[in-house]
Order: structure tokens, then sequence, then C-alpha cells
């Protein structure tokens, strides 16, 4: 399964999501743009934007409301061990109260690997930060387990963005 995500005005991505053939879309909107995701088994029609192979794949597209990216840079050496960690994560998220989808995204001709996490309110997202199923999801972090002690596969910190289905006042 492929996923792309383009950016831009929201006219423009209102037209290109309504050209899209197969697959399933949804626009999203940031602090400062929009973004256009497509899950499709077809190649691209975008333009510009970033290319990814989904390695993991849980829920509904379409009923995320707030989504999360956490974008995590990978050096070529670390991809493996990158991979074989995600592979290998216990799937708690999946039971939270207003989760929507979880999609783990390889990238295709870049170094940043996005998770993206979809929740059917933001309010989901920020209980399931204070949930046991989130200290469990990072129980490693910070230990001599943990990926994120691995840091020769890191060549630069990771970094979230977080978009909305709909335009709101954000705080």
């Amino acid at each position: 399964m492929n996923f792309y995500m383009t950016f831009g005005t929201t006219d423009y991505l209102n037209d290109v999501k309504n050209s899209l053939e197969s697959g399933e879309s949804l626009l999203m909107f940031g602090e400062d743009n929009a973004v256009l995701m497509h899950e499709t088994v077809d190649q691209s029609s975008f333009k510009s934007g970033k290319n990814f192979e989904v390695l993991d794949s849980n829920g509904d597209l379409s009923k995320g409301k707030f989504a999360v990216l956490n974008n995590i840079p990978v050096t070529d050496e670390g991809r493996p061990v990158f991979e074989y960690r995600f592979s290998q994560r216990a799937g708690l998220i999946e039971n939270e109260p207003g989760f929507a989808a979880i999609r783990v995204l390889r990238p295709v001709g870049s170094d940043t690997y996005v998770i993206l996490t979809l929740w059917e309110d933001v309010k989901y997202f920020k209980q399931w930060q204070e949930s046991k199923a989130y200290d469990k999801a990072h129980e490693k972090r910070g230990t001599s387990e943990g990926v994120d002690q691995k840091q020769q596969i890191f060549p630069r910190p990771s970094y979230v963005t977080t978009y909305y289905a709909e335009k709101t006042e954000q705080d």
C-alpha cells in the first residue's frame, strides 16, 4: 500500500482531492497549511509532496478528526532496527477510546519516517498520553533497550506535527 501527502491551500487541495480516482483521502488543516493524505495501491497523482510505503496499518482514516504525525529521521543503516522495533509494538493504542487509525510509514526518497495516529477528537489523544497504554508503548524510552538510545540511527531530532479535520481556532 502507498501513502502520499501533499501540502497547499485549501482550495487547491480540494480540487486535487476531487480529482483522485481511487483509494482513501483525507484533507486536514494545520496552523499554517493544509495537507491532503492519500492511501492507495496506485501511484501518486500529486505533483509534489511526500511518498511512503505503509509498513503497518490499523483503523479507518475517514474516522480521524485529529492527526498526530511523529516525523522521525532515520539513517539508512538504522532502518532495519527502526522497522523491527515498530513491528514489535504492543498494539495497545488501537484499544484506546477515540482511536481512529494508525499508519507506520516508510519514506520513499527521504529519510523521515512518519508514525501517523488519527483520533476522533484531540481530547482522546490527550487522554491517551495520560494512559497506561501510552506508558507501555514508551516504557523503554530512556533505557538501554530504547530505540531513542541508538543515537547513531537518528541523524537529527524527531518532530511532531498536528492537523485537524476542520478549520478551528487553535490555542
